[in-house]
């Protein structure tokens, strides 16, 4: 009785991983590839455990594979389980040597300069970590799209996620030497409304300021720009060229300071620092992937964001 009953066990997960897969992918054939199985094992395998819950999880035609309102919130439930089984495995094997499926996303221009070059450090480093990176201004829903990792910027709103601080960033307004010579230093924020402005990314400029009882307090500016781009990058070239003031963050920017082809102004009104983050779902962060890769962000990613 006690075999039978271990055998009943196993056998209740026969099916789920192929099931999971056609519903993904919307296609037996596209299934099948991705789990290296025939299309007829496919086929019998999800109409056996059909057969086992009594139900119809899919529409099956000619040309589509659609699933049914049972398949449905069958599949919800699978994907969880599947998701958490294969957390536990990737736990317990890797025994403080990460491997498998790593996926982290980050903002394009923060990726592109520092965190994929620490995601090559971690992959040479651990050679059995398969590293997928996104890099994408788009805010990601870690849990439902399965990302591992994300490393963001700012004040997070509140959520389940857990977030490591993990480095901090600097906002500065500056320009060119030649065009402050040609429109003049602004003094207060309000003389930013007669300047030339160069927006990046964020439509909203961050500063300081201080209330009648002199106490600190954040101050939300939003530059009405003749010079509008998405590229950092781009705003710093018509920055250096003489375009205007910008406000961009400091990894964009200190070289240029340092060398005084940029210069900081409005400095008594500079916004506090900016924390830096890696954020992950709460369900991995035992996982060796997850600490070891958060060890090396905070570890390194300072001393490259001072240059």
């Amino acid at each position: 009785m006690i075999v039978s009953t271990a055998v009943q066990s196993m056998n209740s997960w026969d099916g789920i991983d192929e099931f999971v897969a056609v519903a993904a992918s919307g296609s037996f054939v596209a299934a099948a590839n991705t789990l290296h199985l025939s299309r007829t094992h496919m086929s019998r395998t999800i109409a056996a455990l059909e057969d086992r819950l009594q139900v119809r999880l899919f529409n099956r035609t000619t040309r589509t594979v659609r699933l049914t309102a049972a398949g449905e919130l069958f599949f919800e439930q699978c994907q969880k389980l599947v998701s958490n089984r294969d957390e536990a495995i990737d736990i317990v094997s890797e025994q403080g040597d990460p491997q498998g499926e790593f996926a982290i996303t980050c903002s394009t221009a923060l990726g592109e300069r520092f965190i994929a070059p620490l995601a090559r450090t971690f992959g040479r480093r651990f050679p059995k970590v398969r590293i997928h990176l996104d890099l994408t201004n788009r805010v990601v829903d870690l849990v439902g799209e399965g990302y591992d990792l994300a490393v963001r910027t700012g004040h997070l709103p509140t959520s389940s996620l857990i977030a490591t601080r993990i480095a901090e960033r600097r906002l500065y307004t500056c320009a060119a030497p030649a065009y402050l010579a040609r429109a003049g230093t602004p003094e207060t924020l309000e003389a930013l409304d007669r300047h030339d402005l160069l927006v990046g990314t964020s439509p909203l400029w961050h500063f300081s300021g201080n209330t009648p009882e002199n106490t600190a307090h954040e101050v939300i500016y939003k530059p009405a720009g003749r010079w509008r781009c998405n590229s950092g990058q781009v705003v710093l070239a018509a920055a250096l060229d003489g375009m205007g003031l910008c406000q961009l963050p400091d990894f964009y920017v200190l070289d240029a300071l340092r060398t005084g082809r940029l210069v900081s102004v409005l400095e008594d009104h500079t916004a506090p620092v900016e924390p830096i983050w890696a954020v992950y779902p709460s369900r991995r962060h035992l996982s060796p992937k997850v600490t070891q890769f958060v060890r090396l962000l905070k570890t390194k990613l300072p001393g490259l964001l001072a240059g």
